[in-house]
């Protein structure tokens, strides 16, 4: 049994998947330029922050294996870890 369409309903139908196509197109550019733009502003967000890299240089005699090391800024460093540091303190008191 063949079973067939009235050309009116078939142009109907292929109009309206159409129509849904190109919502769809539009849909999936929209999002592609969403997902762009995030992308954007998280990089231009991590770019405003800079890396600093602070040394300190501190000299340390452990009795007993324990002591601490206080640097002039008010750093505090345990040197419970290290045998010895170093510093080049120029405010030393011996």
């Amino acid at each position: 049994m063949e079973r067939t369409v009235d050309i009116y309903v078939h142009e109907q139908d292929m109009s309206r998947m159409e129509r849904s196509n190109a919502r769809s197109h539009f849909l999936n550019i929209v999002l592609i330029v969403i997902l762009l733009a995030t992308n954007i502003g998280w990089i231009y967000y991590e770019n405003q922050f800079t890396d600093v890299t602070t040394t300190y240089e501190a000299e340390q005699k452990i009795e007993n294996g324990t002591g601490n090391a206080i640097i002039t800024d008010g750093v505090h460093i345990n040197g419970t870890d290290n045998a010895e540091c170093e510093s080049n303190n120029q405010n030393e008191s011996k």
